[in-house]
């Protein structure tokens, strides 16, 4: 069993009563609440969480991209994940990931990451999410419509750019480059591993069941509600005729730990309000633009995380709600082992991702739940899945074969 350490970061200054006068914490969110000043020392503290975590034993490290928001303040997930390339040696750089429909030409994407896994020694995996209708829609303003379609074609573009060793050119119906050559190419050969986040999309599952990569479902609803998507995802997969193998998916989960259930109550229940009820406060019209879900998804019943249907859903719930109903794991180390093997086996997933800096959670909380679970929690869970292969993880230099950052000196002389 793998297990994520995965990051937001979250603007944690929102005001108290963020939700009754503002409409969105996403798109025209007004940027008068940000203090740069702030940002600065947030984003040093949630390198210093995500270092951390590698330090505690983490299998990964996860950051991914969001624009115009107080939800998520990683824009360029790469940046992130190039400054924890030089501070970290063990742990897989997951960027969950860059929402490629959105460049043009996705060369850059092919070749930041390219940069990203060769810096780090072959420890990048590569996400390619579709990327939210907030994000892709609103924020950066592509059609709905042909969201999917230029999706698959960024998609192809960067894969090509890894693997095909010529200079080339690409003609697609969104891209046309007469030379493409990118320098570098990724380390990990033929390319890093890919992961998929989404959101529950049908399209997706049989897309990533195709390509052979892994689906991760990102959900705030918790695991009991996520087990509804997953056994549809899984029975999709049996349906395609590929092989069963809980490493091809991953899972999103808030995790919570103390040394008792009411000492996670009294530390961790203001952060878990301030994520559901300010972080995810997202305005209907923002949340799912007309033509963003196919009509299949729809059918099938699975609907927005964000938005007013799923604010209506998480209306009034309190501490003792949100841990009932799987919002979030949460209790001493035995309680959230024994939830996290339900998670893991309900779910049949391989990879998960620990979201453990809650909404506005100090750092010294976050390191105290990073470190309890570390300690007390993954070692019970770590046999689980022994029995299969995890194909779709990354594949790095030999340590010994890595650079390491020089301590400075001064020059003595060449």
């Amino acid at each position: 069993m793998k297990f994520h350490w995965f990051h937001l970061m979250p603007y944690p200054y929102l005001p108290d009563d963020f939700k009754e006068r503002y409409r969105s914490v996403w798109v025209d969110v007004p940027y008068s609440l940000f203090d740069p000043v702030k940002g600065h020392h947030v984003y040093n503290e949630y390198l210093d969480e995500l270092e951390y975590a590698e330090r505690c034993g983490f299998d990964g490290i996860c950051c991914n991209e969001h624009h115009s928001n107080a939800y998520g303040l990683m824009p360029s997930p790469n940046i992130i994940a190039a400054a924890l390339a030089r501070r970290t040696s063990r742990a897989g750089l997951v960027v969950l990931g860059n929402s490629i429909a959105l460049y043009n030409p996705p060369l850059r994407v092919a070749e930041e990451f390219a940069m990203l896994d060769c810096i780090s020694g072959g420890r990048l995996v590569a996400g390619f999410p579709v990327g939210t209708s907030m994000d892709t829609n609103f924020a950066y303003g592509f059609t709905p419509a042909t969201l999917r379609e230029r999706y698959y074609e960024n998609h192809d573009f960067i894969l090509e750019a890894w693997t095909n060793k010529e200079t080339f050119h690409f003609n697609g119906k969104y891209n046309q480059v007469r030379y493409v050559n990118p320098w570098p190419r990724p380390l990990q050969q033929p390319h890093p591993p890919i992961w998929i986040p989404g959101g529950g999309s049908l399209e997706t599952w049989d897309w990533t069941t195709e390509k052979d990569y892994v689906y991760c479902y990102l959900s705030y609803f918790g695991y009991l509600r996520g087990k509804g998507v997953m056994d549809q995802y899984w029975a999709r997969v049996d349906e395609l005729g590929a092989e069963f193998n809980p490493y091809r998916a991953g899972f999103l989960q808030l995790v919570c730990v103390a040394e008792s259930d009411a000492e996670a109550e009294r530390l961790y229940s203001e952060h878990v309000d301030y994520f559901y009820n300010r972080c995810l406060h997202v305005y209907g019209g923002f949340a799912d633009a007309p033509g963003y879900r196919t009509l299949r998804t729809v059918k099938a019943g699975i609907t927005a995380q964000v938005g007013a249907q799923a604010s209506a859903q998480r209306s009034g719930l309190r501490w003792a709600d949100f841990v009932k109903q799987g919002y979030v794991v949460a209790g001493s180390p035995e309680s959230v082992a024994q939830q996290m093997e339900e998670v893991i086996k309900g779910l049949k997933v391989g990879h998960l991702m620990c979201l453990m800096q809650i909404g506005n959670m100090p750092r010294e909380k976050v390191m105290y739940n990073t470190k309890l679970f570390a300690e007390k929690v993954m070692p019970k869970l770590r046999h689980l899945w022994s029995e299969y292969e995890d194909r779709w993880w990354i594949k790095p230099l030999p340590e010994a074969e890595r650079a390491k950052p020089a301590e400075w000196r001064e020059p003595v002389g060449v």
